[in-house]
């Protein structure tokens, strides 16, 4: 039996545009009890691949983290399957506003020690001890609400393309940081100001407001369903759209917009721009934001130097590389001194 993916990214791509299928791009999460994560993992990935799908999937003792890509006319037996799992159940599933047949390109589902990386570890801290969910309406309302302290529960490169008005983005690269920051900040207002967050999905804002309730906060609250489906319920109910910018997003699309204020700058030239790229030299992968112009210059690298290594022939650069494994490097998020115009 089949466990693991076979076919290489450009494989399936071709694959993808053999079907000619329309692909719907999908997120969920659920904080749960597994008790057997590997289990529940092959029998996720042998149900999943049979119906076409990819994606990344987390599982976990504490639950899934699931943001995939299916055809579109197979949702229905997706949903079907979701709901024979008893947590899963009439799960709330995000649908992507900007869809891409290719945004991923294998199916990847393994076992994580959480679904969540926060570096906690308390054997007291109850992830399903959650806040209020808000929806968009009282979102909006309590937001304007002088008493209270929005907190984008993101990266750094996710908030500089787009956040919600008067939010604090503390500058993190991860979010296990961003807990202990919020946390020293506001210690002296846990009884009298309402905490808000939000994140992409919701699955951050979930753990963390179980966090921040297990250290004493009285007024926790966050965004249900994130930004993506804040997004869906404005344009639904006709309310006013208090997000600036684009929605990060964790697969090949990285974006979507949620309204047409362009808030960053391209990171090598300063002009306005949004769209993150990848720099095309493999041993360095920077993500930053990049335009069109500078990535026609540049060959889509980062620098003058992985231009250069790029310009050489293949065989060449894997001979560079050889002996020389991926630092850290190859993972940062908009963070080098090559990128001048880095806000």
């Amino acid at each position: 039996m089949q466990l693991y993916n076979k076919l290489s990214a450009k494989e399936r791509s071709a694959l993808i545009d053999e079907a000619g299928k329309d692909r719907l791009t999908i997120s969920f999460y659920q904080y749960a009890k597994i008790g057997n994560p590997q289990v529940f993992r092959d029998t996720l990935f042998v149900k999943w691949e049979s119906l076409d799908m990819l994606g990344r999937i987390y599982v976990a003792n504490e639950g899934i983290n699931a943001q995939l890509s299916l055809p579109a006319d197979n949702f229905n037996a997706f949903k079907e399957h979701l709901d024979t799992i008893s947590f899963l159940n009439d799960i709330r599933l995000n649908i992507a506003r900007e869809q891409d047949n290719k945004s991923f390109l294998k199916l990847k589902v393994k076992v994580r020690d959480k679904i969540v990386a926060d570096g906690l570890d308390d054997d007291t801290f109850d992830v399903t001890d959650i806040g209020v969910h808000l929806k968009a309406e009282s979102f909006n309302k309590i937001i304007d609400d002088p008493n209270t302290v929005l907190i984008d529960m993101r990266n750094h490169y996710e908030t500089e393309i787009g956040h919600f008005k008067n939010a604090v983005t503390p500058d993190v690269d991860t979010f296990r940081e961003s807990l202990p920051i919020i946390e020293d900040d506001l210690k002296e207002h846990k009884d009298d100001k309402n905490l808000v967050m939000y994140c992409t999905g919701g699955i951050r804002c979930e753990k963390a407001s179980a966090y921040f309730k297990h250290k004493g906060f009285k007024k926790v609250y966050q965004l249900e369903g994130g930004i993506i489906e804040y997004a869906r319920q404005i344009e639904v109910d006709g309310l006013e759209n208090k997000f600036r910018g684009k929605n990060f997003v964790f697969d090949e699309r990285r974006g979507e917009r949620i309204s047409d204020d362009i808030i960053s700058n391209c990171h090598q030239c300063a002009k306005p721009c949004d769209t993150h790229s990848n720099c095309a030299n493999v041993a360095c992968n920077l993500l930053f934001i990049q335009c069109e112009s500078c990535k026609e210059a540049t060959d889509n690298c980062c620098s003058t130097a992985c231009k250069d290594i790029v310009s050489l022939p293949f065989e060449d650069q894997k001979t560079l590389r050889k002996g020389n494994p991926n630092s850290n490097k190859i993972f940062n998020k908009g963070r080098s001194e090559n990128l001048i115009f880095k806000k």
